[in-house]
């Protein structure tokens, strides 16, 4: 069925009717009239507008206007060229123009003195001329403009306006057909035609058609035809004509060809489930008219990756091939990322079609172990291995080298459907859970292996043997820590302190630090021991020892002893060389009286000795004796000159032994060479001027006298024995 809507729009008057632009105005005694400038041109069948404006002097008051239609020879219509008078009670208008004009505002007082004229023939075209009826003074009075304006109408040549929306098979369409022009005068005459190819013309069956005037203006109008319909595949590529008949049967028609669209069913084919680095293929065929733009999405669903939908068209690994109607999609060496849905979108005009697919791609990535793998010892291990793969994998946990599969802590759980991911949980690692776990994952035929080293640590702790003792005045603290990774122990209280002494070892995952620190004041001390793990804190309490329990203690630092075995060495080598010494003086006092059994010789062939040698003899007795009990002798006079030989010296290496009877026979001469020294020491002594002598006031080697008389006279006695 076809209906017949009118539709309304409002263009612009002159544009619609092809009326001029605005004039040169003309002025005559004071009054004035403008026309267009130029010759107005119009069509025949529609309508012409005349914009026109005048002035009058101020003592003339315009009541009604008059326009005339004659001769552009003549200067001046006459009655019988009356073709409006806006006066009604007139009876001077030409018969072909009742009602065919009309002012386009009313009001005169306006001074718009514009008309429009319906129903145009080419007899119409001429000079039109203006004449404007008042009063003047009180008195009635008109004023004829000299001025013409001419109009020329041709034949129609203007078309109806058809309009067609997008026609699809099934759904029903309204066409719509504007006559030209935008005039108030007779309503033209609309119809429909339809011609299929090669065949006459006809009306269309089953339709609904509908005339309708739009009152834009006054003085304008549009009118409209409608045709609904509901259009099938025979209406493809058909004609319509629209045909529009005005008064005096001017004509003018518009065809136009109908292109019907449609769809049909959609055709998606390939192998959908592709392994990794194959190439995937998908034909999407869609019969339609006019041929749709078919394109290719991967739904952002399946590939988190990219929020929106990607066009793989353009994709550098992809290739589209288009045909009439159909579209065939190419993806060279897949990946994992191309499995998701792909959509087909068939485009055409104002409609869409969506069809999708779901492609599959079997891969597998090589298992991921996730989860600290460094734990505190007592806390839980917790190592998720995850395999993403399609289709899911089966993943096992077994301690490195066993090939036990582990059970203990053992979960499972599916990843999005492309992997599985398995968790190995110990709640209370211990130090013999340490080492190297391996994940292995079941893929189809294939097997992917990986593993994680795990290390068990602990924080910092403190062990009994941490403690501080003071002996002798010394504080010596032993702080004594243990952890994984190795601590590192520090004393706070050194930063109060400039002489100290810290010695750290370390043994396996201990570490020992002797700190020895002197003129301590307090109780206890604070021992800090951290490492990447922990911190921990320790007031060792300081104990005093007393020396009976120094000698009992058995926990000495090392440092100290090898410090006390050094003195103690030192000391004993001292005691050494003291005995020594004193063993070899005795000797020497043991050597001086066997002496007394010897023979004394005198030496005539042993060198002197000078006074610098003496001199030197005597300051080595000065310095001996100052180890006596006499004190500090005075210094000899090392500055004196040479002096003559006091004594002969004596070579106790020319003594020889002799037996009782010779030591008899040589007493006499002993006696005289020992009266003969005796003299030579004394009269040395004199020349000195007693410079021996000590600070009592007696004489020292006077005294050395008495004792040498007293040992020759125990000889003597010997002798006299003998």
């Amino acid at each position: 069925m076809f209906v017949l809507i009118l539709l309304f729009s409002v263009r612009h008057i002159t544009a619609a009717t092809g009326s001029s632009v605005r004039g040169k105005e003309n002025c005559n005694d004071g009054s004035c009239v403008t026309f267009s400038k130029g010759e107005i041109k119009a069509e025949a069948g529609l309508c012409v507008v005349i914009p026109c404006s005048f002035k009058t002097v101020s003592s003339f008051t315009p009541k009604h206007l008059v326009f005339y239609k004659c001769e552009s020879s003549k200067r001046f219509c006459t009655d019988s060229d009356v073709i409006f008078d806006s006066d009604r009670n007139s009876n001077k208008i030409q018969a072909g123009f009742v009602g065919r004009v009309s002012l386009l505002k009313p009001d005169v007082r306006l001074r718009n003195c514009g008309i429009i004229i319906n129903d145009l023939t080419e007899s119409d075209s001429g000079s039109y001329q203006l004449r404007v009826n008042g009063l003047k003074n009180g008195r009635e009075n008109g004023l004829t403009f000299p001025q013409k304006i001419n109009i020329s109408v041709k034949g129609l040549t203007q078309k109806p306006t058809v309009g067609i929306p997008p026609l699809t098979e099934g759904q029903q369409t309204t066409l719509s057909c504007t006559a030209p022009g935008l005039c108030s005068g007779s309503d033209p005459e609309i119809t429909w035609t339809w011609r299929g190819a090669g065949e006459k013309d006809s009306h269309i069956t089953g339709n609904i058609t509908a005339v309708k005037t739009e009152h834009l203006t006054s003085v304008t109008r549009r009118h409209i035809s409608t045709l609904t319909f509901k259009p099938s595949a025979e209406h493809r590529s058909t004609n319509v004509t629209c045909k529009v008949r005005f008064t005096n049967d001017v004509t003018t028609e518009e065809t136009v060809t109908l292109n019907v669209t449609y769809v049909k069913d959609f055709n998606i084919s390939g192998i959908t489930s592709v392994k990794e680095g194959e190439t995937l293929n998908l034909t999407c065929g869609v019969e339609s008219f006019p041929p749709s733009l078919i394109a290719w999405t991967k739904s952002p669903e399946s590939n988190t990756q990219n929020e929106t939908d990607t066009n793989w068209q353009n994709n550098t690994g992809t290739f589209m091939q288009r045909e009439s109607g159909i579209s065939t999609f190419y993806v060279f060496n897949v990946t994992p990322e191309h499995s998701g849905r792909y959509i087909c979108t068939a485009e055409y005009l104002n409609q869409t079609l969506v069809e999708d697919v779901d492609v599959k791609v079997i891969y597998v990535r090589s298992p991921v172990i996730t989860g600290s793998t460094t734990v505190v010892k007592g806390a839980a291990l917790n190592l998720t291995c995850g395999v993403e793969s399609f289709p899911p994998s089966r993943i096992t946990w077994a301690t490195f080298g066993s090939g036990t599969t582990l059970e203990r802590g053992l979960d499972a759980d599916p990843q999005n459907g492309t992997g599985w991911a398995a968790s190995l949980v110990i709640p209370h690692v211990a130090a013999e859970d340490s080492g190297r776990y391996t994940c292995t994952a079941q893929h189809l035929d294939r097997t992917v292996t990986t593993y994680a080293d795990v290390t068990v640590i602990w924080p910092p702790r403190f062990l009994s043997r941490s403690r501080c003792e003071v002996r002798s005045e010394v504080l010596t603290c032993v702080c004594v820590s243990e952890g994984l990774l190795l601590p590192s122990i520090t004393w706070p209280l050194l930063k109060n302190h400039s002489e100290y002494s810290v010695v750290t070892t370390v043994s396996g995952h201990t570490v020992h630090s002797t700190l020895t620190l002197r003129d301590h004041v307090g109780t206890s001390i604070e021992c800090v021991s951290s490492n990447d793990h922990g911190e921990a804190k320790e007031n060792l309490k300081i104990q005093q020892n007393t020396p009976g329990k120094e000698d009992q203690s058995s926990g000495i630092n090392p440092w100290l002893q090898v410090i006390i075995a050094f003195f103690i060495g030192v000391l004993l080598s001292a005691v050494f060389c003291c005995l020594a010494t004193k063993c070899h003086r005795r000797k020497q006092k043991i050597s001086t009286n066997r002496d007394e059994t010897h023979e004394m010789v005198t030496s005539q062939v042993a060198p002197l000795i000078n006074g610098a040698q003496a001199v030197e003899d005597d300051h080595t007795y000065y310095q001996e004796s100052s180890e006596g009990e006499w004190g500090a002798a005075a210094a000899p006079d090392l500055d004196a000159e040479p002096k003559d030989v006091l004594y002969a010296s004596i070579d106790f290496s020319l003594l020889r032994r002799k037996n009782l009877s010779g030591a008899a026979k040589s007493r006499e001469a002993t006696k005289t060479e020992y009266a003969e020294i005796k003299k030579v020491v004394e009269e040395e002594m004199e020349n000195n001027g007693g410079e021996g002598r000590n600070a009592s006031g007696g004489s020292r080697i006077r005294e050395d006298e008495e004792d040498e008389v007293a040992v020759y006279s125990s000889v003597k006695d010997v002798m006299s024995e003998i």
